[in-house]
């Protein structure tokens, strides 16, 4: 309905501009053709060889001043304990910094109408993060339990990545095609009919990540000081392809 004025004006050779889309003209096919419009969809799973996740401290005070000190001194030894478990510098990144006032319950009966309106502050909460690379993936739960004993109290993650995943959405795009030119012979037979080119081709697609199976390594291990468990399974490259058939006698 949105498209019909335009479309009217350009029928009438009078061009027509769109703030949304610029309208481009449909594909030219032999008259009396058909067109068919095949989705189709590709995958390229591998094993992943980057874990991204994030470190960092929580740390209290009485005043502002002195979370923030109490948060520095902690997170230097995290950052130290992170170099010390081989992750490079470029490799870890501030991802947040916040700094909170921390009020005293309320949920007590107020000692005056007044205390019940203005929350208290009673102190200071200051949370620290970095995000992280690993690239060592055999070494992922050695570098956790490092940053647990360096004192870092929040951990999040990992996001098991490709570091170079071009290759891989390559694989993905070729096997969409190869269904797509498949899928669109068997319906062209199906109707007495023939492929005859492509007329248009669009595609989308990303990471599709595995979850991981995860083993109880530290149960079967001897010692207590087994590393955390961590399986990385696999991710999935996608490629998603619409195209374009025509379709002859």
């Amino acid at each position: 309905m949105r498209f019909l004025p335009a479309l009217v004006l350009a029928l009438a050779g009078v061009p027509a501009m769109s703030d949304a889309q610029t309208l481009s003209p449909a594909p030219v096919v032999a008259s009396g053709n058909a067109v068919l419009t095949v989705a189709a969809e590709g995958r390229s799973a591998h094993r992943p060889d980057l874990a991204v996740f994030t470190a960092g401290v929580t740390s209290s005070g009485k005043s502002a001043g002195e979370a923030l000190a109490a948060n520095a001194s902690d997170m230097s030894r995290v950052i130290a304990a992170l170099k010390r478990a081989g992750i490079a510098d470029k490799d870890v990144q501030t991802s947040n910094l916040s700094l909170n006032p921390v009020y005293a319950d309320m949920s007590r009966q107020p000692a005056s109408p007044l205390e019940q309106q203005v929350p208290r502050i009673i102190g200071y909460q200051v949370s620290n993060q970095v995000t992280v690379k690993q690239r060592n993936l055999a070494d992922f739960g050695k570098t956790i339990d490092t940053l647990v004993s360096a004192g870092a109290n929040q951990v999040n993650g990992p996001s098991f990545q490709m570091d170079e995943p071009d290759g891989a959405l390559d694989e993905a795009r070729v096997e969409a095609m190869k269904k797509a030119r498949e899928r669109a012979g068997l319906y062209a037979r199906a109707a007495g009919l023939k492929v005859v080119r492509i007329l248009s081709i669009s595609e989308s697609g990303g990471y599709v990540p595995q979850p991981p199976v995860m083993y109880a390594r530290a149960m079967m291990a001897d010692g207590a000081g087994a590393p955390t468990p961590v399986a990385a399974g696999e991710v999935s490259m996608n490629a998603n392809v619409t195209v374009l058939f025509e379709l002859a006698p």
